[in-house]
């Protein structure tokens, strides 16, 4: 006879539910937690401390929390290249790479930050524009983002900003996206976050191309040079390109038409010889004006004006090779800012502390053990030589029955640099006195500054853009009370900004800071919030794209013809001749693929049709002349193409014979309309403007968003 099946009392995966309604923070070996936002340092404003157990318990979870994507910037593209150092900077730095003459091979990778490895090029994001120097001293990684400040001040809340932004654990959405909840309720709880958001909800968020963006190294650094003399630094990767971006409506759309945009068109530029360049800057302070400054330069949420600290060009990095194998290359690549070299070192940053721990952590868990330096892409130039001989996916093979130091077994082999008096890597020299605690300078402790300086510095397209940014994302979160908390950070920044969004959002912006916010705030400066020191700057031209760009080049832009059989040769041959002579490419896209007859009898092969391509992949669009003009007429995918490229605020330009096709458009002229009747110079004209990227005036004129 079977026995009864006795049915449980707790179901199991209930029995592992917790709820932390109510309950005391507290370690995974539920330790009680007095401060989750503070690492602890020798002093509030001295280095992190390797007794850090509750620091090291909590990133290394975090560390391992995906297998085996990376956590962060797992959808990423790289490319080889080599630096070439042209500016002599010895007196600051010993470090031979940065020597003038030196060339050092690099291999760079750019990647979204918050989405996963599938996930699509165009999201709105901080990327991430890391690089590593494969010098004579071994590796150096330059590990930053195209944006030069960050959200958080401290390591210790990394894992926290990651968890709120990546997709919600109870649904797994939204991917790739920062519009919704739990990113919003975070931000609007943590006020360092503002200089940042004001960034991410620019256009710096959505570029044209990976090379079309800034590089930063986020953190101030320090160089040393012979003499051991430390000079703070920023660096900076100005491209030569000049900064762009695309319109968010057209970022959304190429996502649709092709989720690898900024990948594919960084491996053609390469294929196409067209290669990619940056010129490396440096902002250099003095170790006497460390406490000069009106903000903390120790302050990762914090940037250096230009025109306080103005940025030294000293070399370009050039990148001239695609990977063989993306995995193995691209994917396996392993970037840390520990990896340092003599002459370079790091500061008591907080967030840069914490970051030289979690990032070699996360390589040794991620790519299965403490031996990822020994794939090809991490290979140091120079061969390694020391003890370690064992460890999972071990390569290397180490002679001999010695692997420990000190050793007589082997000579004492291999040695000190010390011992012989040759170079070797040694921490800049600095006095460290203060009290072990978990707490912030008071330094820190100005959070809205800057964010009014980013904002105050853009011009009005440039600022609407964000207004608009803002009101999407917030537009997308649930939580009314999350809403008025973060529309009362941006009452903050700019009482023309919050009440803008607030129109948007049907919220009236509170003139002080939300009741909740100021209460973690406090949790991290007692007494918060206070009375802040006068800045510097009330703006700065380098933080406008719009401003700094110098427009003086179209090269490797993509401009659409828009033809049809029939149409007239030569109008398509004067232009596309003058266009590749400028640098950049013209494309023919027609009514089907195959081939194309001109007026003349003479064919071509199409690749490109209205209903493969759309306007949001290319930066500018001209009309030929011919019989074609009779076909686009009634042609709706035609309107639709150049109706758009118009609300994008791209340049259009219309050959005499194609310009009956205005009247059936929905485009009223402006400047970024060219009609060859009306301008005897049309072909110069059109180039002229596309240098200016876009005419970002005509959303203000038409009223037109994009």
């Amino acid at each position: 006879m079977k026995k009864p099946v006795k049915t449980p009392k707790l179901d199991l995966l209930q029995k592992s539910v917790i709820d932390n309604t109510d309950k005391l923070l507290t370690t995974n070996d539920g330790v009680p937690i007095y401060d989750n936002n503070n690492t602890l340092k020798a002093g509030e404003r001295g280095a992190s401390l390797q007794q850090d157990h509750i620091y090291f318990d909590k990133l290394m979870h975090f560390d391992r929390e995906r297998i085996p994507e990376r956590v962060v910037h797992a959808r990423g593209s790289g490319a080889h290249g080599v630096f070439e150092m042209k500016e002599d900077i010895s007196k600051y730095t010993c470090a031979k790479f940065l020597q003038k003459g030196a060339k050092t091979s690099v291999f760079t990778r750019f990647s979204t930050v918050a989405g996963f490895k599938g996930s699509t090029d165009l999201a709105r994001d901080v990327r991430g524009f890391s690089v590593k120097f494969y010098t004579e001293d071994g590796n150096y990684d330059l590990v930053g983002n195209n944006i030069p400040v960050f959200f958080i001040q401290d390591a210790m809340n990394f894992p926290d900003l990651i968890h709120s932004v990546k997709p919600e654990p109870n649904n797994e959405f939204p991917q790739a996206a920062s519009a919704h909840d739990t990113f919003w309720d975070f931000i609007s709880l943590m006020p360092e976050s503002a200089h940042m958001i004001m960034w991410v909800m620019s256009d710096r968020a959505i570029p044209r191309s990976l090379r079309m963006m800034e590089g930063f190294g986020v953190h101030t650094f320090k160089l040393v040079n012979e003499s051991g003399k430390g000079t703070f630094v920023k660096f900076h990767w100005k491209p030569k390109l000049g900064v762009h971006s695309v319109a968010w409506n057209e970022a959304q759309k190429i996502s649709g038409f092709n989720s690898d945009f900024h990948r594919q068109d960084l491996w053609d530029a390469i294929e196409n010889g067209d290669f990619p360049q940056w010129d490396l800057g440096l902002q250099l302070i003095s170790e006497e004006d460390e406490h000069k400054y009106s903000f903390d330069i120790l302050d990762a949420t914090k940037l250096i004006p230009e025109e306080l600290v103005p940025v030294q060009i000293v070399g370009t990095m050039t990148l001239n090779k695609n990977p063989e194998n993306f995995f193995a290359e691209t994917e396996q690549v392993a970037f840390d800012p520990g990896r340092l070299v003599p002459g370079i070192d790091v500061t008591d940053d907080p967030l840069l502390q914490g970051r030289v721990f979690s990032y070699m952590d996360t390589q040794n868990y991620r790519l299965g053990g403490a031996n990822f330096h020994e794939l090809p892409i991490n290979r140091s130039i120079n061969q390694k030589h020391n003890n370690q001989k064992d460890g999972n996916s071990r390569i290397d093979i180490l002679k001999g029955n010695v692997s420990y130091f000190p050793n007589s077994q082997a000579d004492g082999c291999p040695y000190h640099a010390m011992l012989k008096g040759e170079v070797g890597f040694t921490s800049h020299k600095q006095k460290v006195d203060g009290e072990k605690v978990r707490q912030r300078s008071l330094s820190f402790a100005d959070h809205f500054t800057q964010a009014r300086l980013f904002f105050n510095s853009q011009t009005e397209p440039e600022k609407q853009h964000i207004i608009d940014a803002l009101s999407f994302e917030l537009s997308k979160v649930n939580d009314p009370k999350i809403r008025n908390r973060e529309v009362a950070i941006l009452h903050q920044i700019d009482k023309v900004l919050a009440q803008k969004v607030g129109e948007n959002l049907n919220i009236e912006p509170s003139n002080t800071l939300d009741p909740l916010t100021i209460k973690f705030a406090q949790q991290i400066f007692p007494g918060y919030p206070f009375k802040t020191a006068k800045p510097e700057k009330e703006t700065s031209q380098a933080l406008s794209m719009v401003k700094s760009n110098k427009n003086d080049s179209i090269k490797t832009r993509k401009i659409a013809f828009l033809v049809a059989d029939g149409v007239d040769k030569h109008s398509v041959t004067n232009l596309t001749k003058l266009l590749e002579s400028e640098g950049a490419e013209a494309i023919l896209i027609s009514t089907k693929v195959g081939e194309l007859k001109f007026s003349d009898g003479t064919k071509t092969n199409i690749q490109h049709t209205y209903l493969t391509d759309t306007s949001v992949l290319y930066d500018a669009v001209y009309t030929p002349s011919g019989k074609s003009v009779k076909i686009l007429l009634d042609h709706p995918d035609y309107y639709e193409f150049v109706n758009e490229a118009y609300r994008h605020c791209k340049v259009l330009a219309f050959a005499k014979e194609s310009e009956s096709l205005l009247e059936k458009s929905l485009i009223k002229e402006d400047k970024g309309v060219v009609s060859e009747s009306k301008n005897k110079s049309w072909e110069h004209t059109f180039i002229d403007l596309i240098k200016l990227h876009r005419v970002w005036d005509r959303e203000i004129l038409r009223k037109i968003p994009s």
